[in-house]
């Protein structure tokens, strides 16, 4: 998008902004224009020292850039510098977040539900978590061991008892192990995993289900990495879209705006189906809140300060890019897992590489080893690989998964060692279109580690 356009357009808004406060007599704020253009300046330099997070070429972590809409509305919402914990800090923001909220929620099929907006993704879960622990004091969380670090961590600071549940070949949650688990009988939630932040693996979240009917536990979703592919889940594989399509079933879900939602960081967002849950949060603080009767954020939120900002920018966001089946939002979704496939299936028709064992990609982040005899030999030409596409602007990630994942008899030989392996996030739309170049540069890394 043109960033003189987006100039123009964020001028126009913030003359509108004043306008909105001209019966206010006017305020001087002194400043010296030349020393702040000398501060920006070293600023924008320093900035400088980044991989490039906002271009095609940077296929590495889970880095997507916010959209230049959320980015200017975020700018223009800091002239006024709100604050979502009560409405006397953000009236107009308070409102606009429970309108991104209810969004949100809508991709779920929630029309009734209980959430806000949260600082990230580790926070969001910490209150499903905490929720968890009221309503069944005294039992076990469960999750896989695929699943996010911060849920033994979070669990810990709870003092909640959790226990990790072996994943499968697929990086999904091992259902037999999940159920020797639940037959000990002390299990009260089990976290389910939508898009594993090493692989983006979905686990079976429809089979968990039944599992529920018969062992009765509530079910977390940590969707914050892959909760908006449900409004691409036809085009997904088969168990994948059964997972997503259950997850209307769920009793808890986090799903972070600041990945997929092209949301500044942070942005994270956690929903609970049952708006009862808001008994919890009950508390008393007569000097901050006095002035509405209406509902604010901060009665059901565990933070305090919370930016304004972010809320106004998600809203913003979905004006222009409504979360729905079908819409143009979508769209872009739909092209970084396209570019997902194509790379896959390129990876797996060169020796010189050795694809996921399990088949395609859940989603849109690709996994791959470097074809050698060893798994330390494999870990090795990783990291090469790895800088050596970076002399060529080309930047992925690199991560340590179980060598027995990779297809190829030196996997099938080494069921417990694990590896280096390369890693690619495609989650940018631009992915797609820009593949054949990205392509170029990883098989010509690949070339100079091998010698050719």
């Amino acid at each position: 998008m043109d960033h003189n356009l987006i100039a123009t357009l964020f001028a126009r808004a913030n003359r509108q902004l004043e306008a909105e406060f001209s019966s206010l007599p006017p305020l001087e704020t002194p400043s010296s224009a030349l020393e702040m253009e000398q501060i920006l300046t070293e600023v924008a330099h320093r900035l400088g020292d980044n991989y490039p997070y906002f271009h095609p070429f940077y296929a590495g972590q889970m880095l997507k850039p916010p959209h230049p809409l959320a980015r200017a509305a975020y700018a223009l919402a800091m002239t006024i510098n709100p604050n979502n914990h009560a409405r006397d800090g953000g009236r107009a923001s308070s409102g606009m977040e429970i309108e991104a909220v209810a969004q949100l929620a809508a991709i779920f099929d929630w029309t009734e539900h209980l959430g806000h907006l949260t600082s990230g993704g580790t926070f969001a879960n910490l209150e499903a978590l905490w929720i968890a622990g009221q309503l069944a004091p005294g039992k076990r969380i469960v999750g896989s061991e695929q699943a996010h670090y911060t849920h033994g961590r979070i669990s810990s600071v709870l003092k909640l008892s959790y226990s990790s549940v072996a994943a499968d070949h697929h990086g999904r949650m091992d259902l037999n192990r999940l159920e020797d688990e639940l037959h000990k009988g002390d299990v009260g939630t089990v976290v389910v995993t939508m898009g594993t932040t090493a692989i983006g693996a979905v686990d079976p979240l429809d089979e968990i289900l039944a599992l529920r009917d018969k062992y009765q536990f509530r079910i977390h979703a940590d969707a914050a990495y892959g909760g908006y592919f449900r409004l691409i889940r036809n085009q997904l594989s088969e168990p994948c879209r059964r997972a997503y399509q259950a997850m209307d079933q769920v009793d808890s879900i986090v799903v972070d705006p600041h990945k997929h939602g092209l949301q500044p960081f942070g942005c994270g967002s956690i929903l609970f189906r049952d708006p009862s849950v808001g008994r919890f949060y009950k508390h008393d603080s007569p000097y901050t809140y006095f002035t509405s009767k209406e509902l604010h954020l901060g009665e059901i939120s565990l933070e305090c300060s919370r930016p304004g900002a972010a809320a106004v920018a998600l809203w913003a966001t979905h004006r222009l890019l409504p979360p729905v089946e079908g819409g143009e939002f979508a769209k872009g979704l739909a092209a970084g897992r396209s570019a997902a496939l194509e790379l896959d299936r390129r990876l797996r028709a060169e020796p010189c590489f050795r694809p996921f064992a399990a088949g395609a990609p859940d989603l849109d982040i690709v996994v791959w080893q470097m074809a050698a005899g060893s798994p330390e030999r494999a870990s090795d030409l990783a990291q090469q690989t790895f800088a050596a596409a970076a002399t060529r602007d080309l930047h992925l990630a690199l991560v340590q998964l179980p060598h027995s994942w990779f297809a190829g008899p030196a996997g099938a030989a080494s069921s417990s060692t694990s590896a280096t392996c390369l890693r690619s996030v495609l989650m940018k739309p631009e992915h797609a279109a820009w593949m054949e170049p990205i392509w170029e540069r990883l098989m010509a890394a690949a070339r100079e580690v091998k010698g050719e």
